[in-house]
């Protein structure tokens, strides 16, 4: 998969695989300048699996708001 299919809109949809603590794909507003852009198994861009370990501060309120208000225990 190229980089421009693993960057994803803030506001796009839940995937599958989002959680609070992690999204498939990146979020960032702007990957090019986000502390975690290229570090092996953290970043969606350097991972096998495109899972970008480490969101945003903002994403675990972006992601209750996206997934209704509810929370994952």
């Amino acid at each position: 998969m190229s980089t421009k299919e693993f960057k994803i809109p803030f506001n796009a949809p839940l995937h599958s695989l989002d959680t609070e603590t992690q999204t498939y794909g990146c979020r960032a507003n702007n990957p090019d300048i986000c502390a975690n852009n290229s570090i092996a198994n953290i970043c969606a861009f350097a991972s096998e699996d495109g899972i970008c370990k480490k969101p945003s501060r903002a994403w675990k309120k972006q992601y209750q708001k996206l997934n209704g208000g509810q929370k994952n225990e």
